[in-house]
């Protein structure tokens, strides 16, 4: 095939075939894509985050931008763990420099683990277990999401799922704002922070670039990216990815395959299109989340059951007992889930004055988590709950299932979401003089998703389920129907006006106001046990409108120093579930999360010291944690007040020629203002009431965090020792209960060889982590209101408690990476 023909059927697949990826060849120039805010003079567009801060500028500000930045990049600021920032809040950058050396399967949540502000943990260092983060005390579904500048946190929950996206060696850079979202990021539940990260854009140079790891723990992983290079005025990449490993806790495997790729059509030197797509297929098993007394009693390594009982010889209370057990069977606990999305960004000049940002996109999602379940058998005619005209138990025969005489088996739970969402984004800048730009737009989105749980059939002597993916093998009622325990479907449509100010009266002082209007709708319907005796069902119509400031000032002394203030208003459209819940429940929490963000700091960039310090604080208002009604039913209930404050710093040293050091702190108080209304059920051990909160700090925040990194580059060899130290964490809101700190070591080293003929700019990489092979509880997976601890005894006569789970350290582990490309 021509080249040009490979072109346009690699540009075509971008546009029509749906995904997006991250990559970046050993090719020097694809790299520029992802530094344009590195002395440009154009401001930044999707290809790009890295002061996405400042998309706004006037031309002053661009002038002052690229003095301060060539200044920077004239540093090594810690292997590109750090970057020079310019907007007036608290911004960070993770650059190439830093992606390229770390291990090439990592997703976007092992990458910001240094960050100033950010707790990072995953239960797999593969990168495709997904990951956890917090940002100052703020958990994930707090905090917005965007790739290539269009959003993908989930429409309903506000969660990120990590592995969907990308692989490393397409990733540009990626850019974390602790506590202030631009006004025109298009986000409906940040209430806590943004963050953004880019793909790379395609080289100028044609050929194919190939990576393959192994490591511990079988991780095999393979790579392929074909560049097209230039073909007229259009240049593109497509990459394939093939990612496989066991689990290093419990029985189960981790599969994923993702296809990502990206066109760029420039028009002229003011005008350009871009298409990416990513895609991702992941039939994972998943980790045992665990409890202390679990952990201490069963051992680290412990997991979901690696043993499956027979029911076919069992009989009455011995059967029950082993369905029941099953339930916790490995095979049954499953993470299938397939994604893609596309986007396009469109950059035009439409006048001298004026620039044009259109990114229309569109993201898909199909897929969900297994569990177990036990049904009876029975013969009825009636549609009861997980009863059914099945032999469940393979002997043979059904028997009708009695409160003395058990027969039944274990099903497969399968709880899904399908969700379509389209958008768009679309911003103007307008340079009103040299001292003064004006930006405004709008963003428009309009989702539907589906949500349901699902019972499949399950093979009695196997434990294996007839479809991990529940396309087929449902558990059926005598008329046909699929036996569920819910089925919802919600439309979300989102309207965001947003218009910002940037003037720069002189080179000292910036000034920066920001306005957004963001109105809410969601509607739609619920059912409980669809189609059973007992169905009970909802519709509900809820909307939320707000107006969101933000302003900034900014005094920059010299290129060197920089002093700012900024301050924010935020809030959180409340998620699908609290909005099904409670119209379930008949009740009424409509209140949304709100917060103020306020940042003050300053930034110095050194000839061989760099360094930024960000004291803050945060109000923040009615975070919604799940209660119980009188009648056991969940529904959301609110903290009133949060008081979030801290200090963030970064800081770094080129020690020498070829020598740097990286370090960032994070100090954090998350102090829950109030005591906290629980509901009043009688279904759950005497019920819920209030919760003695009051001063308490909230879960899974830890008080400090501290990274520290040497790194040696001479451009062949380079090597890396990374030390993080994190304080314990709080499993409850009644601080109960708590996990100790610990400390880890991770450390890469690599050697870049000469071009071998055709192989150009071969490399070869090894990846260590926990280097001290340290056991830790490494996050908190579900908070509780109240713990079972024993100190927790006198509050859980009176107060319902369960015990809190937890995310355990992987232990040590390896990977080891060789790399090429061919041209």
């Amino acid at each position: 095939m021509k080249r040009t023909h490979l072109s346009a059927a690699i540009a075509m697949a971008c546009c029509m075939s749906v995904g997006v990826a991250m990559a970046q060849t050993a090719n020097n120039d694809q790299t520029q894509g992802s530094q344009s805010a590195a002395g440009s003079q154009q401001r930044v567009n999707a290809s790009s985050t890295s002061n996405t801060t400042t998309s706004n500028a006037t031309e002053r500000d661009v002038k002052q931008m690229s003095a301060v930045t060539v200044q920077g990049q004239s540093l090594s600021l810690g292997g590109g763990l750090m970057s020079v920032q310019t907007a007036p809040k608290a911004v960070s950058t993770i650059t190439r420099d830093a992606i390229e050396k770390a291990s090439p399967g990592s997703n976007f949540t092992q990458m910001i683990g240094t960050i100033p502000g950010v707790n990072a943990a995953t239960d797999d260092v593969t990168g495709l277990a997904n990951g956890h983060y917090s940002m100052r005390g703020y958990d994930s579904s707090d905090i917005g999401m965007t790739v290539n500048g269009a959003p993908i946190t989930d429409t309903g929950s506000y969660s990120v799922y990590a592995t969907e996206y990308g692989d490393s060696e397409n990733m540009g850079d990626i850019t974390v704002l602790q506590g202030i979202p631009d006004i025109d990021m298009p986000d409906s539940g940040a209430s806590g922070g943004h963050i953004g990260w880019a793909t790379i854009d395609p080289s100028h140079q044609g050929g194919v670039d190939f990576t393959q790891s192994i490591g511990s723990n079988d991780y095999r992983r393979t790579f392929v990216r074909l560049n097209t290079g230039d073909t007229g005025p259009v240049r593109s990449w497509i990459s394939f990815s093939d990612n496989t490993a066991n689990m290093w806790r419990g029985e189960g495997d981790l599969r994923v395959t993702k296809v990502d790729g990206k066109s760029v059509w420039t028009i002229d030197d003011n005008n350009s299109i871009s298409a990416s797509l990513q895609y991702s297929r992941q039939s994972n098993d998943e980790y045992a989340a665990v409890t202390k007394q679990q952990e201490e009693q069963l051992g680290y390594n412990w997991s979901y059951n690696d043993t499956w009982i027979p029911l076919n010889n069992l009989k009455g209370s011995a059967l029950k007992t082993a369905a029941t057990d099953d339930e916790n069977y490995w095979a049954l606990h499953t993470n299938p889930y397939k994604s893609y999305m596309f986007s396009m960004d469109g950059e035009f000049k439409l006048a001298d004055s004026t620039h044009l940002s259109v990114i229309p996109y569109f993201w898909y999602g199909d897929g969900g988590g297994g569990g177990g379940g036990v049904a009876q058998e029975s013969t009825s005619l009636i549609n009861k709950y997980l009863y059914a005209n099945v032999d469940l138990n393979g002997d043979g025969q059904i028997t009708n299932s009695t409160k003395t005489n058990f027969s039944g088996g274990t099903v497969y739970a399968y709880s899904s979401a399908l969700t379509y969402r389209p958008g768009v984004i679309i911003k103007a800048n307008t340079d009103l003089g040299m001292d003064n730009s004006l930006e405004y737009g709008f963003w428009y989105e309009r989702s539907r998703k589906s949500q349901a749980e699902d019972y499949g059939l399950v093979n009695p002597f196997t434990g294996q389920p007839d479809d991990i993916w529940l396309n087929s093998s449902y558990l059926l009622y005598p008329g046909g129907q699929i036996e569920q325990y819910y089925d919802e479907y919600t439309t979300t449509e989102l309207k965001k006006g947003f218009v910002t100010d940037n003037w720069t009266p002189n080179d000292y002082w910036t000034f920066q106001a920001g306005l957004a209007y963001l109105y809410a709708t969601r509607t739609g319907f619920a059912f409980d046990y669809p189609n059973s005796t007992t169905q009970t069902s909802t519709n509900f119509n809820n909307n939320w409108h707000r107006i969101l400031p933000a302003v900034g000032v900014k005094y920059q002394l010299d290129e060197r120093n920089q002093f700012y203030i900024g301050s924010g208003k935020t809030f959180r459209v409340p998620s699908n579930t609290a909005i099904l819940l409670d119209s379930l429940a008949g009740v009424n929490n409509g209140a949304p999360e709100m917060t103020w963000n306020t940042d003050l700091g300053y930034r110095y960039y050194g000839d061989t010291i760099s360094g930024s310090a960000d004291v803050y604080h945060s109000n923040y208002f009615n975070k919604q944690e799940v209660g119980y009604t009188e009648q056991g039913s969940e529904f959301y209930t609110t903290i009133p007040h949060m008081d979030m404050r801290g200090f963030n710093g970064e800081l770094s040293w080129k020690l020498a020629q070829n020598w740097t050091v990286y370090s960032s702190y994070t100090y954090t108080e998350a102090t829950i203002r109030g005591n906290l209304d629980g509901g009043l059920g009688n279904a759950y051990d005497g019920g819920n009431g209030i919760y003695p909160t009051n001063g308490k700090t909230m879960p899974d925040t830890a008080r400090n965090i501290g990274n520290l990194s040497l790194g040696y580059d001479d451009s062949r060899i380079w090597a890396t020792l990374n030390g993080r130290v994190t304080s314990s964490l709080y499993g409850d809101y009644a601080n109960t209960e708590s996990v100790g700190g610990f400390t880890t070591f991770n450390f890469s080293a690599g050697y870049r060889f000469g071009d071998w003929g055709w192989m150009k700019k071969p490399y070869i990489k090894l990846n260590v982590t926990n280097l001290t092979d340290h056991e830790a509880y490494s996050y908190v997976y579900s908070a509780t209101l109240l713990s079972k601890s024993t100190d927790a005894t006198a509050l859980a006569k009176y107060l319902y408690a369960s015990a809190p789970e937890y995310g355990l350290l992987e232990p040590r582990a390896f990977v080891l990476t060789f790399g090429t490309s061919f041209q």
